[in-house]
């Protein structure tokens, strides 16, 4: 962030950013106002009252009006409660949605180094640290301004000897209570970093609970989440023990005042300098001043947290968005890709991808094999643009992908990995995801796509078909299942290529022979790009191009690769023979 963003001008910035809805914030203010004004005039009233007592009798007129007055306090308040809280809930709302679009957004390498449950505490723990601010603190901030203004003013007109007296505590009170609450906001900010840790670490375990529990992990994992509670429980014990010192160390200055007020009006009283009635409007009016600025101390502490949860929010907003969002949308039907020198790294010094070429024509398959950790999976990660090349340059065509917008490129891609991710929902809402027209793609249709792919049988046998629920990540149904599921899915979205990561590689044999068969389908007429570790499935491929430490060291056919490159040789004879 940049050095003249320090302050409190982001945080001021950010808010703006979301189209405030400023009539309902003007007439939450208003009315907090209106509320205020109209709780000033009840000491008044209850003076009037005080000092017309005439042994039994009462001024009925008089309850009437601050009956009203009462009444019309509580309806403006509610009123105002509301439509402040509902200005604060619209903020929150529109900063999560552009959160979340920007997240969405945000290249594959941003999530490569950040933890999913963190970025999730951002977008709904820091963004309701701003909406309490916003709805709660700081409209009760402005009224009490408001109160402890009009209240010493009236209190000086009715009596300037105790208003000084009393003023006397309130500079006491501002000495204890800011050091309080700088102290608390250091430590809120805290709370707010191991509260994003802590979730991050909890969704991460939760997420791989089946590898935490196959690898009888538990006690680790309980110990690691023990540890992450204990962090949380001592910001929240610090948190407790100034709290413990705000309220004894409030309640006493409050008691002192009020003893010496009651004193020494009671005092005022007896010589009848003072009368009762206006010594209860001054206890009511000094309730007025003190009780806000007991609150000024949580306020100037929610503010310095919204500071706080702001920087990151706008960390996260102000990150350079996935490149190509913006780009040409042509269709790459029997256009040849090429790949010219392209490098790449993760981190610098320390190259995954070097120099490498080759060309894919129309309706071609190319096969990427070689050891493991060699480049294989990176060379995808480059074609379907998640990452971009260090150098050198992909082509469609005389086109280079990147002038694509990623909307085009990747919608005429299809891809099948050896994962086969799957969203939570039905067999019919993964078959359709992502589609823009999925509410009218007909059942026929989908029941067309699944027996392409072999998955018609299995969809059919259960008890609600499409609409099958399969669970968190596919869980409910089988590897085999899966796959044949993201096949229909290629199918479905009729792409001009394919890309299939070791799509066989864990299954066993009977459904590998079946995905088989449903992949040989998916291909024809496809241009194809393949990485298996089984040369039996990549013997039939046009090209094989074979890499090594992220080095191309043989392309050709599988015969041609058998016959002059040693290493490839050495996996068809462990394989093949």
């Amino acid at each position: 962030m940049k050095k003249e963003d320090n302050g409190l001008r982001p945080f001021f910035r950010l808010i703006m950013s979301t189209n405030i809805p400023k009539a309902a914030l003007t007439l939450g203010l208003v009315g907090s106002i209106i509320t205020t004004f109209v709780g000033l005039s009840i000491p008044l009233l209850t003076r009037e009252l005080v000092d017309g007592f005439s042994g039994i009798s009462i001024n009925g007129i008089l309850i009437a009006i601050i009956a009203a007055v009462f009444l019309l306090q509580a309806v403006i308040d509610g009123v105002s409660t509301y439509m402040l809280a509902a200005v604060g809930q619209r903020i929150v709302a529109r900063l999560r949605e552009k959160m979340w679009e920007k997240l969405l957004r945000l290249p594959v390498s941003y999530f490569d180094k950040q933890q999913s449950g963190e970025s999730v505490s951002r977008v709904v723990n820091d963004t309701g640290i701003v909406k309490d601010l916003i709805s709660q603190h700081f409209p009760q901030f402005i009224t009490g301004v408001i109160s402890i203004i009009g209240a010493i003013i009236i209190l000086l007109i009715m009596d300037w000897k105790m208003t000084l007296l009393m003023l006397v505590s309130v500079p006491l009170t501002m000495v204890i209570m800011m050091p309080l609450g700088s102290k608390m906001a250091k430590i809120s900010r805290g709370l707010q970093d191991e509260t994003a840790t802590f979730s991050g670490k909890i969704q991460q375990t939760i997420s791989e609970i089946r590898l935490m529990k196959s690898s009888t992990a538990e006690r680790f994992e309980a110990e690691k989440g023990i540890n992450g509670v204990r962090n949380l429980l001592t910001y929240g014990l610090k948190e407790a023990k100034i709290f413990a010192l705000i309220g004894p160390i409030m309640y006493t200055i409050v008691m002192i005042v009020i003893v010496i007020i009651i004193g020494y009006g009671g005092i005022r009283v007896a010589n009848g300098s003072m009368t009762t009635g206006s010594l209860v409007a001054f206890l009511l009016y000094l309730f007025q001043i003190i009780f806000p600025i007991t609150s000024f101390a949580m306020f100037f502490t929610q503010l310095q947290k919204a500071k706080g949860a702001t920087e990151r929010i706008i960390d996260i907003i102000e990150l350079p968005l996935e490149e190509g969002q913006k780009g040409k949308d042509i269709d790459i039907s029997n256009l040849p890709i090429q790949v010219e020198n392209v490098s790449f790294s993760y981190e610098e010094e320390e190259p995954v991808i070097q120099d490498v070429s080759f060309e894919a024509k129309p309706g071609q398959m190319i096969a990427f094999a070689g050891p493991s950790g060699g480049g294989k999976t990176t060379m995808f990660g480059l074609l379907e643009r998640y990452y971009e090349p260090t150098t050198g340059e992909i082509r469609i065509g005389d086109i280079p992908i990147h002038e694509l917008s990623l909307e085009s490129w990747r919608s005429q891609i299809g891809y099948v990995s050896q994962e086969s991710a799957m969203m939570a929902g039905t067999i019919r809402e993964n078959l359709c995801y992502g589609l823009k027209n999925a509410d009218q793609i007909s059942d026929d249709r989908l029941w067309e796509v699944a027996k392409m792919a072999y998955a018609d049988e299995f969809i059919r046998a259960f008890s609600h078909g499409l609409n099958t629920e399969v669970g968190e990540r596919g869980v409910k149904l089988s590897g085999g299942q899966r796959q044949r599921i993201a096949i229909a899915r290629a199918f479905l979205r009729d792409p001009k290529i394919l890309m299939m990561d070791e799509a066989t590689a864990s299954l066993d044999s009977q459904s590998e022979s079946i995905v088989q068969e449903a992949l040989s389908r998916l291909m024809e007429g496809r241009t194809t790009f393949v990485i298996a570790h089984r040369l039996s499935t990549i013997v039939d491929a046009d090209q094989i191009i074979f890499i090594e430490k992220g080095k191309v060291t043989g392309k050709g056919t599988h015969q041609e690769l058998i016959e002059g490159h040693d290493l490839y040789r050495s996996f068809a004879e462990q394989q093949l023979t």
